[in-house]
This record gives structure tokens, sequence and C-alpha cells, in this order.
């Protein structure tokens, strides 16, 4: 049974919140779950120092509640950060996709998931394929970037610039731990719901 104020049909959405607590865009968890909870959105819990922000949602549309955010983020922060929002079915996707499970499983600090705010073409998709970035390896869905890091991301010759040619500026990349960690506090918020 719902609890009293919760209507069933509010949506639990994972949010990321693009290069927050890098350089000078720093946001303390609790300032963001606050300006969360001052835009009216519910169950809301933050997930490590890095920018995410689990909540339920009155508004079913995922473009409605990502531009609410952007703008409470701006006017509270001073600075614009873009926001990339999966419902758990998403997230459970994302997880259950995911083309470099034995090594997750190993070394889950190693495999990364890029979020995209938009889907990718056929075209760009085929382009990844032909980027040229051993060690590391890639694999490309139409809305994430998996990333297998042998090395560890710090020592990559990957060349995000060209990246970020192929799906444009609006992404935000997560490792394997954070986007599982992610998905179990989505599902707890929603069964407490």
């Amino acid at each position: 049974m719902p609890r009293r104020g919760i209507l069933p049909s509010m949506p639990t959405l994972v949010a990321m919140l693009r290069g927050i607590n890098l350089g000078s865009r720093r946001v303390k968890m609790d300032l963001l779950q606050e300006l969360c909870v001052n835009a009216r959105f519910e169950c809301v819990k933050t997930y490590l120092q890095s920018g995410n922000v689990v909540f339920r949602a009155r508004s079913q549309n995922i473009a409605d509640v990502k531009a609410t955010l952007e703008r409470a983020m701006e006017k509270e922060f001073a600075f614009h950060s873009e926001v990339i929002i999966r419902n758990i079915a998403e997230l459970r996707a994302v997880v259950a996709a995911n083309p470099f499970g034995k090594e997750a499983k190993s070394v889950p600090g190693k495999v990364v998931v890029t979020f995209l705010g938009e889907a990718v073409s056929a075209a760009n998709r085929k382009a990844s394929r032909a980027m040229e970035i051993a060690p590391e390896q890639m694999r490309m869905n139409s809305r994430e970037l998996y990333f297998y890091f042998p090395s560890g991301q710090a020592r990559t010759k990957l060349s995000w610039p060209k990246v970020e040619k192929l799906v444009g500026p609006a992404f935000t990349s997560r490792n394997w731990n954070t986007v599982t960690g992610l998905l179990d506090l989505a599902l707890t918020i929603d069964a407490d719901a």
C-alpha cells in the first residue's frame, strides 16, 4: 500500500548530474537533496559525492523533470549542469546489457557506463566501432556507452573530444559499482513507496 501522499503512478527516477564536484562546481549532497525536496520531488536520496540523486517525481514527463532540476541547479548554484535521467526499467536494461559482465564482476571499478542525453544515430554507432582505442574497449547502444579500462581511467589514451563528436555534449559517466548502487537505491525507494 502506498504511503499517504505518494501516488502509485509517481515514477522513481535516477538523475545523474554532469561535472558535479569537479573544479569549482562543488555541490554538497545535502544541499542537492534539499534542492530536490524544494523542487517537490519525493523520497529524495543522494548517492556518493558525484551528483547522483534518486527520487520520485509527480510528473511522468522526463523532459519536464530534467528541466525542473536543471533550472533549480542554475538558480541555486549559479552554473548549468546537464542532467541525465533514467527510470528503473531503463537502468535495469543498462545493467542487463553490459557487454563487460566478466570484467564487471572481477574489476568493477574499471567498467564504466556513459549515459547519453539523446539517442545516437546508427551511423555514429557504426563510427564508434571504427575508433582505435586499444587497450580500452568500448561498446555503444543508442543511449549508453560501455567502457572497459584495463589500466584504469587515469591512464587512458581515449580521446573524449572524439567521443563527444559522436554522442554530443550531453553525457555523464559512472563506474559499475555506482551504476549498480544507483539501481539498488532506486529499487529500495520504489519498494518503500
